[in-house]
């Protein structure tokens, strides 16, 4: 009896392996959806551990109460289920609370398999859902592992709950001599010239202009946010070397003017090698930076 219950068993948990792999190559060929595929995936997964999770412990009370001492105990045991339910409860609770939350992670469509989240302020992708915890791929290679309570209850970001297509922005400071017209013409071109780039979103813009530069924002999309990456280093780095090769005065700088104290003219540089001050003392306006600026006429024998 022991060894056909077990049997039975092992070839329960077999026959729902080997049918979780048909339905799921069923529908992979089938489902071009790949918000749905994902989602079929993780449910079937999650379906599979809840029944052999359920299989196993009807298997190990089967076995145990082949025993005839085990048997009078669980009379005993039945008369007080309701105080050992209680204790039970109380003991596992967290394992439980994990449990459910499992569950209803995988049939409230919160998470799927393959979902690109950010957790703990590291992006990765869900690998695996199981009833009690979720494995997270980081973008290093590193496995996270998190309770599943922890995204029933925390607040993270899933950037394929509705589409893998995603957004991503490039900023960079240039000086106010910047020609904005061409460098939009060269990043267009950039764009053109791509495959990363899906063809929904690309424009740059002057977002801001203080402090003696300029700020411009370019905002690009791509199918999914591996592209979106790849795409964002290729035009940061195109604008830079465009910037860098033919527009020099595009580059940030930062500037100070002087003026006499007295009035016009020019200080005598003469006294201020000889270590003596000048007639006229200068004032300085710093327009950026105060502390290089002063750095920078204390070189050129001013200070």
């Amino acid at each position: 009896m022991v060894g056909f219950i077990a049997a039975l068993c092992w070839l329960v948990l077999a026959a729902f392996a080997v049918a979780e792999r048909l339905i799921l190559r069923q529908f992979t060929g089938r489902v071009t959806d790949s918000r749905r595929r994902r989602r079929l995936t993780t449910q079937i997964s999650l379906g599979r551990r809840i029944l052999s999770a359920l299989v196993i412990t009807l298997a190990v009370a089967g076995l145990l109460l082949t025993i005839p001492e085990v048997r009078t105990l669980g009379t005993g045991i039945l008369a007080s289920a309701g105080l050992i339910s209680i204790v039970a409860g109380l003991a596992v609770q967290s394992s439980l609370s994990n449990v459910f939350a499992g569950v209803q992670l995988a049939f409230t469509d919160a998470i799927r398999i393959d979902d690109v989240v950010v957790v703990e302020g590291l992006w990765g992708q869900i690998e695996e859902i199981t009833m009690t915890y979720v494995v997270v791929r980081v973008w290093d290679e590193r496995m996270l592992i998190l309770p599943s309570t922890y995204f029933t209850s925390t607040p993270f970001e899933n950037w394929t709950r509705n589409s893998p297509k995603i957004k991503g922005s490039v900023e960079f400071d240039v000086d106010w001599l910047a020609p904005v017209d061409s460098l939009r013409q060269h990043f267009e071109q950039t764009l053109a010239g791509t495959p990363l780039w899906d063809g929904r979103t690309g424009k740059l813009e002057v977002t801001d202009a203080v402090n003696g530069m300029i700020r411009l924002r370019i905002v690009v999309s791509a199918n999914d946010s591996d592209d979106l990456w790849d795409l964002r280093c290729l035009v940061r780095e195109s604008m830079l070397t465009h910037v860098q090769s033919l527009h020099t005065s595009s580059i940030p700088r930062q500037r100070w003017k002087q003026e006499p104290l007295n009035g016009p003219g020019t200080p005598d540089m003469h006294h201020c090698r000889q270590g003596r001050p000048p007639p006229n003392f200068l004032r300085c306006q710093l327009t950026a930076h105060p502390a290089s600026s002063w750095s920078a006429l204390g070189q050129a024998g001013q200070l």
